[in-house]
C-alpha cells in the first residue's frame, strides 16, 4: 500500500500540466518525450523540481522511490496506482491506520501478515484503537501537514 510521494507529486504534474500543456492533443496522439516541446517538458517537471529544492532533507527518499518506481513491472505499476487511490480516498483516520499496519506489515513474515490481516478484520473499533496506541509509528513532520 505504498503512496509514494514522488510518484504522486508527478502524477498530479501530468495530470494539472497535461491539462494546460497539452489541452490541444488527445491520449492517443501525445507524442514521446522527445518529442515534446521545451514548455510541454517543463510542465511536467517542475512540480518535481519544486519538491525537490523545497525539501532537501527529503531528496533521499524521493530518488529512492523513483529508482524503485522504474525497476516495478508495469503489473506492479497498476497495483502501486491503486494502491495510492484507496489511500487518498481513505478519511484521516484510515490513512492513519494505514500507515501503522503498514509500516508493523513490513516487519513481519508473509505468515504473520495474513494472521495480522485477519486478526485485524474481527477486531471491534476499541481494539483497532489500542492497537494503533501499541504500535503507531512515529510521526514525521511531512505527516503534521493539513496537505497530506
Amino acid at each position: 500500500m505504498s503512496a509514494p510521494v514522488l510518484l504522486r507529486t508527478l502524477v498530479l504534474g501530468l495530470a494539472l500540466a497535461g491539462g494546460q500543456a497539452l489541452a490541444q492533443s488527445s491520449t492517443a496522439s501525445l507524442p514521446d518525450w522527445d518529442r515534446l516541446t521545451p514548455q510541454q517538458r517543463e510542465a511536467l517537471i517542475a512540480p518535481v523540481r519544486d519538491r525537490w529544492n523545497r525539501e532537501p532533507d527529503e531528496r533521499a527518499r524521493m530518488l529512492e522511490r523513483a529508482q524503485r518506481w522504474q525497476a516495478l513491472t508495469p503489473e506492479q505499476r497498476a497495483q502501486a496506482r491503486h494502491g495510492m487511490k484507496r489511500f487518498e480516498n481513505m478519511s484521516p483516520e484510515q490513512r492513519r491506520q494505514a500507515r501503522a499496519l503498514y509500516g508493523h506489515m513490513k516487519t513481519l513474515t508473509p505468515e504473520q501478515r495474513d494472521a495480522l490481516r485477519e486478526q485485524w478484520k474481527k477486531m471491534t473499533p476499541e481494539q483497532r484503537e489500542a492497537w494503533m496506541r501499541d504500535h503507531a509509528p512515529p510521526r514525521r513532520d511531512r505527516d503534521r501537514r493539513p496537505d497530506r
